[in-house]
């Protein structure tokens, strides 16, 4: 048997059209975490089972719905995305006659209305399709969370259709977010941070990004994110910067 889980919170723009595109699995659950807008509405009306559990991090809600959902295979798939009808076969062929216990599924990302073909953004693999009882998340990770198996991945050849970002102040904020815990994870690591650590770093993401990754070939869309990714590489070492100074003038005091 093989289940769709979608993670809400406040998702009524996404969450109809998601859950359409997910019908041809056995069941589709909204594990939402007490959405405040017409979400679970929409949801029961669109025909999905609606369970409930309060939001920590990612991880931990990943794990929350692997424990609640009974199935052989579950399908993660978030709000802002969208499954293929040729994904779909896919998904039920190998299942069906494959000996793998996950798959990665790519990814199509349309940021700003453009969808990408470089920079990271493609083909942006994701481990989604999951053997209920080989797969779990690290509970230390809060984001960027990835599924740990008992047995071998495989990787699919047919993509989601993510509509990611949709403007500039979305981007932004979100990247805001996560220099914050990206700083957060260098601080413990004791990473070394020099004087010269931001711009290097930012540099170095910009090429990485730019020319190693193709990100060229999105055009001024392309150049645009890349050098928001870069600036951001540099916010975050400046942010365990401005941590470890600040830690040092206590001391000091």
């Amino acid at each position: 048997m093989l289940k769709t889980v979608i993670l809400t919170l406040n998702e009524e723009r996404h969450i109809s059209a998601c859950i359409e595109s997910v019908y041809w699995t056995d069941e589709v659950i909204v594990f939402d975490s007490y959405s405040t807008d017409n979400t679970v509405t929409l949801a029961k009306q669109a025909g999905a089972t609606i369970l409930q559990h309060s939001f920590e991090h990612y991880s931990q809600q990943r794990n929350a719905a692997l424990a609640a959902v009974e199935a052989e295979w579950i399908f993660f798939i978030d709000a802002d995305e969208r499954a293929t009808p040729e994904l779909a076969a896919e998904i039920k062929h190998v299942i069906a006659s494959e000996n793998k216990v996950g798959w990665w599924v790519p990814r199509y990302n349309y940021i700003l209305g453009h969808r990408m073909r470089g920079a990271g953004w493609r083909p942006d693999y994701q481990l989604r399709l999951l053997r209920r009882d080989c797969a779990h998340y690290d509970p230390n990770r809060a984001v960027h969370e990835i599924a740990e198996l008992d047995g071998e991945a495989g990787y699919l050849q047919e993509s989601l259709i993510h509509y990611n970002y949709e403007t500039l102040q979305q981007f932004i904020s979100k990247q805001r977010k996560y220099t914050d815990y990206d700083a957060g994870i260098l601080l413990e690591k004791n990473t070394p941070v020099r004087f010269y650590t931001p711009y290097r770093e930012a540099l170095r993401h910009f090429g990485w990004r730019f020319f190693t990754l193709g990100g060229w070939r999105d055009s001024i869309y392309g150049l645009l994110l890349c050098t928001l990714m870069s600036y951001y590489e540099m916010v975050k070492y400046r942010k365990v910067q401005r941590a470890r100074n600040s830690k040092k003038s206590k001391v000091t005091s």
